[in-house]
């Protein structure tokens, strides 16, 4: 584990929320590799905290999926998204979200499309300022994923079902690291989500649920390929 000391954000989080976030971005920046032991004294130190914060933030981290916490070996990064395991996911994707968008439409809530309609906005804001880097940190694509997550999470939690909608948010933990690692964020690849997110908010809108759930499968198989293509681009191995 490289020696990066984070300054800790804003006062007006609580300690637990600043170590968790601080802890999340050593794990997305890959200052704590996938598969590596977490030394919790160090990351206490690095931080000008107490062990303490910091094994809560694990704790949060391991119900997120992105470490594991093993009998006398503590906790390590969760290992990355192997070529199979990155397909199961995709497939996952493909299974629950478009449901999820088809019941959104079927609902139409107006209090769900503010929301979507405020995240796409804040995401076309992102894309506007981008400096479309193909080789972002955590801090470069982590305001985008954020509004991007936002989006995807309030359709999924329209259909009322937390079981799918929990196990979304975890998915959406594992591709943003494997994103990370392989560079996926473009100003053009923004773009075109913004695009796809428009796509489908608009079948929403509408209450088409065929449309939403087309949508939301193309984009999703959109996804997909960009994924792939970034991870050819980056020139990293398959993990």
């Amino acid at each position: 584990m490289s020696e990066k000391i984070l300054p800790l954000p804003p006062s007006r989080q609580t300690l637990t929320d600043s170590v968790y976030d601080a802890v999340m971005e050593l794990v997305m920046d890959q200052h704590i590799e996938a598969g590596a032991r977490v030394n919790i004294d160090l990351v206490a130190r690095q931080l000008n905290v107490s062990p303490t914060p910091v094994r809560e933030a694990l704790a949060r981290l391991e119900m997120d999926g992105l470490v594991v916490k093993e009998p006398l070996r503590g906790y390590s990064v969760t290992p990355m998204l192997d070529t199979k395991n990155f397909n199961d996911l995709y497939d996952v994707r493909r299974l629950l979200e478009p449901f999820a968008a088809r019941r959104a439409a079927e609902r139409r809530d107006e209090k769900v499309l503010r929301v979507l309609d405020r995240e796409l906005a804040e995401m076309r804001r992102l894309v506007g300022t981008s400096s479309g880097s193909d080789r972002g940190t955590y801090h470069d694509y982590s305001a985008f994923a954020l509004q991007d997550a936002r989006f995807h999470e309030a359709i999924a939690g329209t259909s009322g079902n937390g079981l799918l909608s929990d196990t979304l948010r975890r998915l959406r933990s594992h591709l943003r690291l494997y994103r990370l690692y392989h560079h996926y964020y473009t100003m053009a690849i923004g773009a075109a989500t913004v695009i796809e997110h428009e796509n489908i908010l608009d079948a929403i809108r509408a209450g088409d649920a065929g449309g939403a759930e087309a949508a939301m499968l193309d984009h999703i198989d959109r996804s997909r390929e960009r994924s792939e293509a970034a991870r050819l681009r980056s020139g990293n191995l398959p993990i």
